[in-house]
Formats: structure tokens, sequence, C-alpha cells
């Protein structure tokens, strides 16, 4: 299971092959970035809060397609409202969102709650502020792995775009040539 680590990894990724900008050097929309890729995480905060449990609600309402849409939606709308945050539009925040969502549904052993209201799949067994705060802290291979899938697609990605510009470039002088 992606941790909070992995999840800025992926959200970094997405966003740069999204929007083909980098996130590096801009504090305000890499701070962005890391809010919204863990956002879904929110449910491990209120368990442990309500019930002493991170488990208790995790992988339910806010791992749904509905979450990230309301969420998504939210944080747009909030952007522009807002001088202080970073720019960013619905697909953008959307699709943030949903990398933790597509993350955790494919590289761990729990279901999600992609349909909620519709379908409810639920964490099992317990994990106190102890057990949390461990892992996140800790950290696993599993997350060093992400970090180094998600640098290699993004400097793949600046390369293949710096090759077509550079294309694109001696193709416009032999044209005007």
């Amino acid at each position: 299971m992606p941790l909070p680590l992995g999840h800025l990894a992926i959200g970094l990724a997405t966003h740069e092959l999204g929007s083909g900008q980098s996130a590096f050097g801009r504090w305000k929309l890499f701070a962005a970035i890391l809010v919204l890729a863990n956002l879904p995480d929110i449910d491990v905060i209120i368990g442990l809060l309500i019930e002493w449990n991170g488990s208790a609600f995790h992988r339910g309402p806010t791992h749904s397609l509905l979450f990230a849409l309301a969420c998504g939606f939210l944080a747009s709308k909030a952007s522009k409202g807002w001088t202080w945050l970073p720019r960013l539009e619905f697909p953008s925040c959307l699709a943030l969102i949903l990398s933790h969502i597509a993350a955790d549904a494919l590289l761990s052993t729990s279901p999600v709650s992609w349909f909620w209201p519709l379908e409810a799949n639920w964490s099992t067994g317990h994990s106190g502020w102890q057990d949390v705060f461990g892992m996140v802290l800790k950290g696993n291979a599993q997350d060093a792995l992400i970090i180094i899938g998600a640098a290699a697609l993004i400097m793949a990605q600046r390369t293949v775009r710096a090759l077509s510009a550079g294309l694109i470039l001696r193709l416009r002088r032999k044209s005007s040539a």
C-alpha cells in the first residue's frame, strides 16, 4: 500500500504528465499536490480521532469517484478564489485525487470503494496512533519503488518533450530555408 511519500510521487508524476508543468521549485504547487494526492487518506485521521483506529473508516467514502469529483471541484474553486493557493483547474485536481485511489486499488490487497455509496469496502484491523505514525515515518520498500518509478516517468516525459521540441525546431528551419 502506498504511503504519503509514494502518493506524493504518484501525484507529482500525474501532474507533470498531465499538465507538462514541473512542481519542483514551486513550493505552493508542490504543497497543493502533496495535499490533494493524499486527501483520500483523511479517513485515517478521522478514524483515529473518533474511534482511535485509523482503519475504522479507511477505504470507504473517501476512496470513491464521488469523493474525487466533489473534492476536485471544491479544490479547483478554492484555487480560483484564494489568491494564496496555486491555480489548479478541475481536471488537475480530479486527477491528483484519483491518482491516490487508483494507486491504492492497484498496489494494495484491500479494495477501494470506487462506487460508494453503492458499495463500501472498509479496511480491516486496528491501526492506532503508534501504528499509523510508525508506517508513515518508517515507510516501506514499495514507496521507494514508487518514487523511483515516478521519477523515471517524469524524466522520460521530459526527454520526449525535449526531443520533440528539437525535432520541430529542425523541421521549421528546413521549411524556412
